[in-house]
């Protein structure tokens, strides 16, 4: 069995710990929800130093993420985290070529910022004005430092120690690889949401949404970009993520304990699967993970039905020339653990 490699922090010689560095990167759709409750089990966990979270495009224009982490963040007397404001647009991926691959290979299921599970004919041409928040405006600004900016300066000040936790779209990534080649080699390992495999079916036979790997299908070329990157390791939280679902009976164990915390899941209870929070949890806690398969793996952005869909090989026919890389893909964790510690979690911040 293949595990990531270990978030768990550093034992120097005098005795003493450090913990370990983890910077997010997500689409911080909110208020409540998966994207919002990632952040719990890095918070909550003493070994894990957050040293920011950044913020792209997605399941929500940037904005409005950004201004719900923040709030989030104040309720959780977390303000002094910074984040790092990065991408409104996919490097390529727009409204109108969306729109013409639903006419040619059928309906996109969720198409986050662009209309939800709903049309895409009134997305606006511009990213809109920031709406008012259900939980209140943040008085906490957004850092001053674009994303990818950040994250290359995190990485740089602390060589081969930065996780970098990817539960969004790829973009601020790829555009801190572009920006800095050595960037992911600097850091010291990828884990990602995403990279779902064989869902062809499971859109007819489950549910069409969770079956969709909207985090590769919103901006493909930088998931294409990321994924061959020469970073140390890489970890894929797909299919797996679809496993645990967030239900009515699972919040009123969260709630039993009243919090500031608790009180704004329960408010903002939304009853997906856990994808984001299995993705933090799996970072800080690596232990987690009971089975996994090594592949190699990439994102097709050829312009068919396959774009934005992600392709594994076995190393022997992988085309490795590409630059193509091994990933850790997970296939099952300790559910039981993950859904303790969770609760855990959310009542002690």
């Amino acid at each position: 069995m293949a595990l990531l490699s270990t978030a768990q922090p550093h034992a120097h010689a005098e005795g003493t710990q450090e913990p370990a560095l983890v910077i997010e990167d997500n689409d911080f759709l909110g208020p409540g929800g998966s994207d919002i409750q990632s952040v719990i089990p890095l918070l909550a966990n003493p070994h894990i130093k957050v040293l920011g979270f950044t913020v792209s495009t997605g399941d929500d224009w940037e904005n409005a993420e950004s201004a719900h982490l923040r709030r989030f963040l104040e309720i959780a007397n977390k303000s002094e985290i910074p984040v790092a404001d990065g991408a409104v647009y996919p490097l390529i991926n727009s409204v109108p070529l969306m729109k013409l691959r639903e006419q040619q290979f059928g309906r996109i299921p969720w198409k986050g910022a662009w209309g939800g599970l709903g049309s895409m004919d009134k997305v606006p041409d511009t990213q809109p004005d920031l709406p008012k928040l259900a939980e209140g405006a943040p008085k906490t600004p957004a850092a001053a430092e674009s994303a990818a900016l950040f994250m290359i300066r995190m990485v740089h000040e602390h060589p081969h120690q930065v996780t970098i936790l990817e539960a969004g779209p790829m973009t601020n990534l790829a555009l801190a690889i572009r920006l800095d080649p050595s960037f992911a080699a600097t850091a010291k390992q990828l884990v990602f949401m995403g990279g779902l495999l064989d869902t062809n079916m499971m859109s007819i036979t489950g549910n069409a949404d969770f079956a969709s790997d909207f985090n590769m299908i919103f901006d493909p070329e930088a998931a294409h970009i990321t994924l061959t990157a020469p970073w140390a390791s890489i970890t894929v939280v797909g299919n797996i993520s679809n496993d645990v679902m967030m239900t009515k009976d699972y919040m009123a164990k969260i709630t039993k304990k009243a919090t500031p915390v608790t009180g704004y899941l329960s408010k903002y209870y939304s009853p997906l699967p856990m994808w984001d929070e299995m993705a933090a949890a799996i970072t800080a806690d690596p232990s987690l993970v009971q089975q996994s398969v090594k592949a190699y793996m990439d994102i097709d952005i050829s312009k068919g039905i396959h774009y934005g869909h992600a392709h594994v090989w076995p190393k022997d026919l992988a085309p490795r020339a590409m630059h193509v890389r091994e990933v850790t893909i997970v296939q099952k964790i300790d559910a039981e653990r993950f859904l303790t510690s969770f609760v855990q979690q959310a009542q002690s911040l």
